[in-house]
């Protein structure tokens, strides 16, 4: 998460759930989801490279369809970092509005992935006008660039991480929101 002091409307007693919380949950979130992984490796890499979750607060694991929650058990949802691996992306915020009337989301920006080519992200995103549009990776000429990508991606496994440092408001978009928001699909990248 790039941006925590942006999560302003928690209210003391709410009850949050964060999901995919990386290494690193917020520490405002009660309950954590993750997604169920049968490989390690592909487990490290959707959580960003990131070290194991590691805590005390309680987990609960899914295999990425229905969430295991009742309607509207949490006040709060905080998604930082996930839309961008969703591939049924209305499905999965279905889910997200269907537990919670408010929240947090966080997620990169096209040019994130023009420079770093970030393989688990499958989704480009964009919030214009109360409304969020998507339009899926595969559809765009990104593998164009592959030998910048690689050269970019692998200088941030090493980290080296002062370009994100020093461009992360033009590289991420993040928004809290009190009810659910159109989803819509853009027809062509421009969009």
């Amino acid at each position: 998460m790039f941006f925590p002091e942006k999560i302003k409307s928690i209210k003391p007693d709410d009850y949050v759930l964060e999901i995919g919380p990386g290494s690193a949950p917020h520490p405002r979130s009660n309950i954590l989801l993750e997604k169920v992984f049968d490989d390690d490796k592909i487990a490290k890499g959707q959580r960003g490279r990131t070290p194991k979750l590691n805590t005390s607060k309680k987990v609960v694991f899914y295999h990425g369809d229905i969430f295991p929650f009742q309607d509207n058990e949490f006040d709060y949802v905080i998604c930082s970092h996930v839309l961008e691996h969703i591939i049924d992306l209305k499905g999965f915020l279905k889910e997200v509005f269907r537990i919670a009337n408010r929240g947090y989301i966080e997620y990169p920006l096209i040019y994130y992935d023009y420079i770093y080519n970030i393989p688990e992200h499958v989704t480009f995103l964009k919030f214009n006008k109360d409304k969020l549009f998507f339009f899926p990776k595969s559809m765009t000429s990104l593998s164009e660039f592959s030998e910048i990508n690689e050269f970019f991606f692998e200088s941030l496994n090493a980290g080296h991480t002062c370009l994100i440092d020093n461009l992360k408001h033009d590289l991420f978009e993040c928004f809290e929101w009190n009810a659910p928001f159109k989803i819509e699909k853009a027809e062509q990248i421009s969009d």
